[in-house]
């Protein structure tokens, strides 16, 4: 899976305002009339009157840090779904039932590609813990039941994130 998107803003969407280190940001990825996924970077202290034209399919509030000079920006443009699996399981992110989700069938997917290795529970059952290949970071996801209903807002999610597929009408057999 494979979006392509704008980099994280340096000014509010919304106000217009430049981001400082460590403000937080509120970061939507919406589905725009036109069907393409847009991102908007907004000051959380704003959020609340900030109403993007579109369906929201995820949204994020993480500290803001300025690109470090001579970072490539083109190598961002690119979520794929581990990068928005670290970018939502960062521990700075502030979960919310939609990403805490999305997250969990993220780190199945990436179970699976063996980008994500299993490490079981958490000591109070509560949480499933799971380590990055690459990094060696270990993540704590809250532990939840995998059941038809999880699944289909999952879909739904991922839906407005990469389209729903397309549907075709059957057409009855001539007898």
């Amino acid at each position: 899976m494979e979006l392509n998107l704008q980099p994280q803003a340096a000014l509010c969407q919304l106000t217009g305002q430049p981001f400082a280190e460590g403000d937080r940001v509120a970061s939507y990825l919406v589905r725009g009339a036109a069907l393409e996924i847009l991102r908007y970077d907004v000051l959380e202290s704003a959020a609340a009157g900030f109403a993007p034209e579109g369906v929201v399919a995820c949204r994020w509030v993480h500290a803001y840090k300025p690109r470090l000079p001579g970072e490539n920006a083109d190598r961002r443009l690119k979520l794929t779904a581990e990068s928005l699996f670290l970018t939502l399981a960062d521990p700075l992110t502030e979960p919310t039932e939609e990403n805490t989700r999305l997250v969990r069938f993220l780190a199945l997917m990436l179970e699976r590609k063996k980008i994500l290795k299993a490490r079981g529970r958490s000591a109070d059952g509560a949480k499933d813990r799971y380590e990055h290949a690459k990094t060696k970071q270990v993540f704590e996801l809250p532990a939840g039941e995998l059941n038809p209903a999880f699944f289909v807002a999952v879909q739904a999610q991922l839906g407005l994130l990469v389209g729903a597929p397309a549907v075709t009408e059957a057409t009855p057999a001539a007898s």
